[in-house]
């Protein structure tokens, strides 16, 4: 199936854009802005397929959330967003086409077949589902990152992980606009780490990929170790990897998941309902767990390291 992904990139995408290169077949990415502004983001992602060599189209999209202004994350991914690395701009342009239209003309093209990867804020996706709420019918899945299941965000709102909480307007959207979707959220990524000493060697891989991820994942790699996490965390490749092979997930479970809009200190968090007390039926696949050593087999794959 023909991947789509909406991307914000972003450190983690980039792998994740690696992954799906090198395991599938996509059809386009779509930029928003979130980990960095749109500018930053667009030449990210033009910058990744040109390096692989890939002739992939990427479309810009939204530059700011669709109802409040929200904080980038530069301070973790660096000012570009790839580790202030000060790579050569690439060559290739972005198409002439916003995302959220190129979005809707590829769910045509590819109506029933097209997997949906969302590793970014939703905001390109709840405006194709505003122009077009027949959207879903076309799409054979859909994979969000985001979201933090039991309350355990990555953000200054403690349970809000930053894809949802950077616009929770358009994650509600989403969600309510979708039937059903396969949800990867921050707590699984904390689960699913990879080995710091493991991953280094890796990224050491004398691969273009492989070297080229090493640069601009120096910094998030020190933010990691700085923070005491339990190793490199990856949460939209851990997406990538339950998009590419359903089959990876060895845990899970059906859930109606909301999203907070209005809480002083809950804005953008990522409500379920466990105990299935509200009527609602599930519209979520929350993914637990998946077997990990699949899940390394795919990144180390794309970096050239397999």
């Amino acid at each position: 199936m023909p991947l789509l992904i909406d991307t914000d990139p972003g450190v983690d995408d980039a792998l994740a854009i690696l992954m799906a290169h090198a395991h599938g077949e996509v059809a386009a990415l779509t930029v928003t802005a979130g980990n960095v502004g749109l500018g930053h983001a667009l030449r990210n992602a033009l910058k990744l397929v040109e390096t692989i060599g890939a002739d992939t189209p990427v479309f810009a999209g939204a530059a700011a959330p669709l109802v409040r202004a929200a904080a980038d994350a530069a301070f973790v991914h660096g000012r570009d967003g790839f580790g202030d690395t000060g790579y050569r701009a690439p060559a290739r342009r972005a198409a002439d086409e916003h995302a959220a239209l190129a979005l809707l003309r590829l769910s045509h093209a590819h109506a029933g077949r097209l997997t949906l990867v969302a590793i970014g804020p939703l905001t390109n996706l709840a405006l194709a589902l505003r122009l077009d709420p027949a959207l879903p019918t076309r799409v054979a899945r859909l994979v969000v990152m985001g979201g933090a299941v039991t309350g355990r965000g990555n953000t200054q709102l403690v349970p809000a992980e930053f894809n949802i909480g950077f616009d929770p307007e358009a994650a509600h959207v989403v969600f309510t606009g979708f039937p059903h979707f396969d949800l990867v959220d921050w707590e699984a990524s904390v689960r699913h780490a990879f080995d710091f000493e493991r991953f280094e060697r890796w990224v050491a891989a004398a691969d273009p990929r492989a070297r080229f991820y090493a640069a601009i994942s120096r910094k998030v790699r020190a933010f990691n170790r700085e923070r005491g996490r339990p190793g490199v965390l990856a949460a939209d490749a851990l997406a990538m990897a339950v998009a590419l092979e359903p089959g990876i997930v060895t845990r899970a479970e059906d859930r109606h998941v909301a999203v907070e809009l209005d809480g002083a200190l809950t804005r953008g968090a990522t409500v379920v309902d466990w105990e299935r007390r509200l009527g609602a039926p599930a519209n979520a696949r929350i993914v637990l767990d998946v077997d990990q050593a699949r899940f390394e087999a795919l990144a180390r794959a794309a970096l050239g390291t397999a």
